[in-house]
């Protein structure tokens, strides 16, 4: 039988922790050099800097003012896991607060995003909740008990995604990864990474980054 109201799927399984850990040490910035999918609009912004966090995603679509199936589906979370929210289109009524956290906290989730905004961001702070948002408001959600769907496709601010995707969360961004592009992700990734160390020392060093790129000879052939 078909519910109209509430999906629920089991949790994805777990991407290795041997990538994730590889994945950790990337930034989604330097990825953005050469992948184009996946990507959550920049206007997702961190709630709190310099959390870096590689793991794998679950999901979960609630509409606008209703947030009871969040609330139940924490229950589900725990270590391991990222919980993504498609808030369906809402930009202003906030889902994730004070008590979400301390309970995302509680199951140790590892982070957590929402494509709409947050509140309480102070307890969000002193909770040390790795969490993304975009941007805070004291307009909240009720439990409606309307609908929603756990672990199901969503769409997090343009980036179509499933869960048992790879998560990549940091100060730039969140970036989501198919599994089956990972382990490309993670080779290009690495050699981009190790790239842009030895550049970074040659500018230090005095060499100018319109030498090293090719910027200027590219400008002064057209001048010429």
């Amino acid at each position: 039988m078909t519910n109209l109201i509430y999906k629920k799927n089991p949790m994805p399984a777990k991407i290795p922790q041997e990538k994730l850990d590889r994945l950790a040490k990337l930034e989604t910035a330097t990825i953005g050099h050469f992948y184009h999918f996946g990507f959550a609009s920049p206007a997702i912004q961190p709630v709190l800097r310099g959390k870096t966090i590689a793991s794998t995603l679950c999901t979960l679509a609630i509409p606008g003012l209703d947030s009871t199936l969040l609330h139940d589906c924490l229950s589900q979370v725990g270590p391991g896991y990222f919980l993504a929210v498609d808030r369906l289109g809402d930009t202003k009524y906030a889902c994730w607060g004070g008590g979400v956290t301390r309970m995302a906290a509680m199951m140790k989730l590892d982070g957590g995003c929402v494509d709409g905004p947050h509140t309480d961001t102070l307890e969000i702070e002193e909770q040390d909740f790795p969490m993304w948002s975009r941007g805070p408001s004291p307009v909240t959600t009720r439990l409606y008990n309307s609908g929603g769907g756990f672990n199901i496709p969503v769409n997090i601010a343009g980036a179509a995604v499933l869960p048992g995707y790879a998560v990549l969360a940091d100060d730039c961004g969140v970036l989501f990864i198919a599994p089956e592009d990972l382990d490309e992700v993670l080779r290009l990734g690495e050699e981009k990474t190790e790239k842009g160390r030895i550049n970074e020392a040659k500018i230090t060093e005095g060499t100018h980054l319109g030498q090293m790129s090719g910027a200027c000879k590219m400008v002064a052939d057209k001048l010429s």
